[in-house]
């Protein structure tokens, strides 16, 4: 778009015109060229396949954990009552709050990394779930079990594809998560990631690789959400009126 045109060629232009500092903010070029050379020497791609891997492994788990659960809360309104009030105080509690409390229990290593990720990402899954299932047209349900429609063929006939598109909102906030949260998990006893190249370079004031350590996580951020709106496309392909 024009607007990311016009931004990059700021970026490009301020720090050589003297407007700021380039030690602070060095030119686009700059940044791309360290870029090119850490992609040569190797250490892009590591930094980049350690950050994907958690990044990956703690958004599976988490689909798998909050997916299920959701549908059986959202559906059954004895178990939404009892665990909404351990909800409610599990999810205003911030993962990185929690953080010293993960590293304490299972160390420094992958273990505490991948557990942070997977409870970072496990809330808006879960909760859009349970609101998805909780929040169908009842005219539907209505409609489906007046033909007769027994109660599991009304859950997986109606109930969870009227969810889908409530619970794929979900799924894309965790996927944001996921790659942002990078940078927090990565802080502590990590040798190689996106998060850990970032916070390593402003350490070093190595201000160049910072910003190839940023560019590359929005790029892999923003390249995550496409994927999932592709998906969350192919999920939804009933919403579509005839005419299109």
């Amino acid at each position: 778009s024009i607007a990311i045109v016009l931004f990059l060629l700021l970026w490009e232009s301020l720090p050589r015109l003297g407007v700021v500092s380039p030690a602070f903010l060095p030119p686009l070029s700059v940044v791309l060229d360290t870029a090119w050379q850490l992609y040569q020497t190797g250490q892009l791609g590591i930094h980049f396949f350690a950050s994907i891997q958690r990044s990956l492994i703690g958004f599976i788990l988490a689909l798998a954990i909050a997916i299920p659960l959701g549908l059986v809360i959202g559906w059954y309104k004895l178990v939404a009552e009892t665990l909404n009030p351990l909800l409610e105080l599990f999810r205003n509690t911030t993962a990185l709050a929690l953080m010293p409390l993960f590293i304490l229990f299972l160390g420094i290593g992958e273990a505490s990394k991948i557990s942070l990720l997977v409870y970072a990402c496990t809330w808006p899954i879960l909760l859009n779930t349970i609101t998805g299932v909780q929040t169908v047209d009842p005219l539907l349900i209505k409609s489906a079990r007046t033909m007769g429609l027994k109660p599991h063929q009304l859950f997986i006939k109606v109930i969870l594809p009227a969810s889908v598109p409530t619970i794929f909102v979900g799924i894309r906030l965790a996927g944001a998560i996921s790659i942002l949260a990078l940078v927090a998990v990565e802080m502590f006893g990590a040798k190689a990631g996106l998060g850990y190249l970032i916070i390593y370079s402003q350490y070093s004031f190595e201000i160049p690789q910072m910003f190839v350590g940023i560019l590359v996580i929005t790029l892999v951020g923003l390249s995550f959400n496409y994927i999932l709106l592709a998906i969350e496309k192919y999920f939804t392909a009933w919403k579509k009126s005839p005419v299109e």
